[in-house]
Parts: C-alpha cells; sequence; structure tokens
C-alpha cells in the first residue's frame, strides 16, 4: 500500500507537534508493510540532512516559500499535484490548513485521509483573514475526505456537532518511555544543576503563553531554582521577541535554543518541574514527553490538557500569573510521589502507546484500500 503524506514540515529532528506524531508514526507503519513518502518542505531540511529516505521512510524535499500565511497551503498544492502524477493508494493530510486541498485531491481521484491536529484558528498568532481560511481548511477537510482521523475526545465532539459527521477515528498523540539522561555536557553548558530547575519546551508562539510563566516566575523572590524555556520560533514574532528581552535582562531565564534527541533528554531527565502553561493544544505531546521521564508536571487547564487525566493540583487556571506563580513555587518543593509517578507512567502505557496508535491507523489505510480494490 503506497501513502503519501503531506501537511507537515519535516523529520526527524524538525521542532513541532505534527512534526514529532508524523516521525514517530511513520516508520512503523513502514514496518507494518506500508510504502510511505512524506513531501518536506526544503526550507526545514538543511542540504545534508536532505536524505531520500529515514528508517525506510522516503522523503520528497519539496521546495516551500518561507512565509507563515502561504507556507502549508502552497506547499500542499504543489505536493497533491506531484501526487495525481504518481498516483498513490491513500493521501494523507495533517492540519486543517493543507486538509482545505482535500477537495482537489479527490477530483483528482486520490483516496484521502485528514488527521485533525485541533482547531488551528485558535491560535493566537494569526488574524481574521487566516483564522478564516483556517475554519475553511477544518470545514472543507471534515467534508470531502475519505477518513477523518482525530487526536483527541474534545476535537471529536466538536467536529460531531458542528459538521455533523459520525465516522470520526479517535487516535490520539503517542510517547515514547524513555532512557534517563544522566547530567553532562547540556547542564554544564548552560550552568543548570540536576532539579534546580523548571523546564518548558515548545514553540516561541502566543498561544504557548510562556510570557505569562515568565512573568509569574519572576514574581517569586530567589526562588532557588531557574526558567528554561527550550524552543524558538519558526517565523519571528512579538512573542519570541520578549521571550529573548526577558532573557537578556535576567541571568536566571535560561534559553537553550531548539533542542531534540539526547540533549532534550538531559534536560527532560533533570529538571525538577516541567511546565506548560499554553491557551491552546490539540493533544500536549511535550506534557506526554515530560510524563515519559517521570517528571512533575504543572500545566493550564484547557480541556485538551485536561484529557490527561493528571490530579487537580496539577493544573491552575490558563492566564492566572498570580496562581501559576503561587503553583511553581509549591510543586517544585513537592516534587512527585512515587505513587504519582507510578500512576503517569500507567496512563501512558494504556492510553498513548505508538505501537497500537499505528495499528489503529493502519487499519484506516485498510478500510479505504479494501474500497479501492474491490
Amino acid at each position: 500500500m503506497k501513502i503519501f503524506v503531506l501537511g507537515l514540515r519535516g523529520f526527524p529532528g524538525v521542532p513541532g507537534g505534527v512534526e514529532s506524531h508524523c516521525e514517530q508514526l511513520y516508520p512503523r507503519l513502514v514496518q507494518m508493510g506500508c510504502d510511505v513518502t512524506v513531501f518536506t518542505r526544503s526550507p526545514y531540511i538543511p542540504p545534508e540532512r536532505r536524505f531520500p529516505e529515514w528508517r525506510n521512510v522516503k522523503f520528497i524535499h519539496l521546495w516551500a516559500i518561507r512565509d507563515k500565511h502561504l507556507e502549508a497551503i502552497l506547499h500542499t498544492f504543489y505536493g497533491v499535484i506531484v501526487a495525481f502524477f504518481l498516483r498513490p493508494d491513500i493521501l494523507h493530510l495533517h492540519a486543517v490548513g493543507p486538509s482545505i486541498l482535500s477537495p482537489l485531491a479527490r477530483i483528482f481521484g486520490l483516496k484521502v485521509v485528514v488527521t485533525n491536529h485541533g482547531p488551528d484558528y485558535r491560535r493566537q498568532k494569526w488574524g481574521k483573514r487566516a483564522r478564516w481560511v483556517l475554519i475553511l481548511g477544518e470545514s472543507i477537510g471534515t467534508r470531502f475526505a475519505d477518513r477523518i482521523i482525530v487526536i483527541s475526545s474534545g476535537i471529536k465532539e466538536m467536529l460531531e456537532k458542528k459538521y455533523g459527521r459520525r465516522d470520526l477515528r479517535l487516535i490520539p498523540n503517542g510517547v515514547v518511555i524513555p532512557e534517563q539522561v544522566p547530567p553532562g555536557k547540556i547542564l554544564a553548558r548552560l550552568g543548570l544543576r540536576p532539579e534546580k530547575y523548571i523546564l518548558s519546551a515548545c514553540r516561541f508562539v502566543p498561544e504557548k503563553g510562556l510570557l505569562d510563566l515568565i512573568a509569574a516566575y519572576q514574581l517569586l523572590d530567589n526562588p532557588g531554582f531557574k526558567l528554561v524555556l527550550a524552543g524558538g520560533a519558526d517565523h519571528d514574532n512579538d512573542t519570541s521577541r520578549a521571550i529573548r528581552a526577558a532573557a537578556s535582562r535576567d541571568e536566571r531565564i535560561v534559553l537553550p535554543g531548539y533542542l531534540s534527541g539526547s540533549p532534550l533528554g538531559e534536560l527532560f531527565s533533570n529538571a525538577g518541574l516541567f511546565v506548560l502553561p499554553s491557551y491552546h493544544e490539540g493533544l500536549p505531546l511535550a506534557l506526554l514527553e515530560a510524563m515519559s521521564y517521570r517528571l512533575p508536571v504543572l500545566v493550564s487547564n484547557i480541556h485538551p490538557n485536561q484529557e490527561v487525566p493528571l490530579p487537580k493540583s496539577r493544573y491552575f487556571p490558563a492566564g492566572n500569573v498570580g496562581k501559576l506563580s503561587k503553583k511553581l513555587v509549591e510543586l517544585f518543593s513537592e516534587g512527585i510521589s512515587s505513587t504519582e509517578e507510578e500512576s503517569q507512567q500507567e496512563i501512558l502505557r494504556c492510553n498513548y502507546d505508538w505501537d497500537r496508535i499505528a495499528e489503529e491507523t493502519l487499519a484506516v489505510y485498510n478500510e479505504i484500500y479494501m474500497e479501492v480494490t474491490q
């Protein structure tokens, strides 16, 4: 079965929730017998890393304009044209923006699966026109795709209510349980001590709430721990500039940049608390990753975060800087009990296993493939 994949920047090691999702999913589907080709956006893949394949996943490194408004849609359009000539059995589109091209793919005679990773139009970075296009993409993708996959029950309920489609497949994000990484070069380079820093890891965009986290941290007098914000911005914006400015004025705020693999694992393994103060998520991969490293966590009380069943003490009201500040001190000193730690691991094993997620995705593909071949 030949699968083409569009809607992401690429992988491995390209930041982003959709990118992390695909990096874990598609090598597993190849192992299960699928022939998978992923269209990457070439500006995000350095020339020395533009491999023809990785872990037996094939790549087509397709040019893309670096523009936050046009990038995804234009790249998807070019990818659909290429797919028209190369004729995959299934074209899998990720995210609501690229989904706007699903009718074109259907006109070309392609079978289309769409994964809805969340209502991107709620992200604070978008203006009115961009939000309208993303809402249109959600509507068109939901109506025209042969199959729809959603990553959370909240997204499923929303789409059922808005569009009346009842055959949506709930297949969440997953997480790999990692090996702990002992303190090493990264902590030494950043001047960090084990369990003496709070960690957040995400893109520097408004909806992640990092400016709230900085403000909450700066309310504390001599907290005894540093604040580490791992990540960056694909496109420079007011939030990313404000974060860099805050770090330049306060040496306790550490910006290591985008990290992946063992360096990022070292930061997760040795943090004292992980914080995700976001206003918008699909299903928070960073939270699942923090839990996989057995970290105590503190997250905003938005619905997607609450789909991960944590104790009530692990949530705070989104946007409430004062309560976030108090929680930082309280939960950093409290740490995590062995009972809660084991509960976290059980949640991950039961609900967010990538092998099972790949099997469920393959089942969706097989349904369509059987329709085509009958």
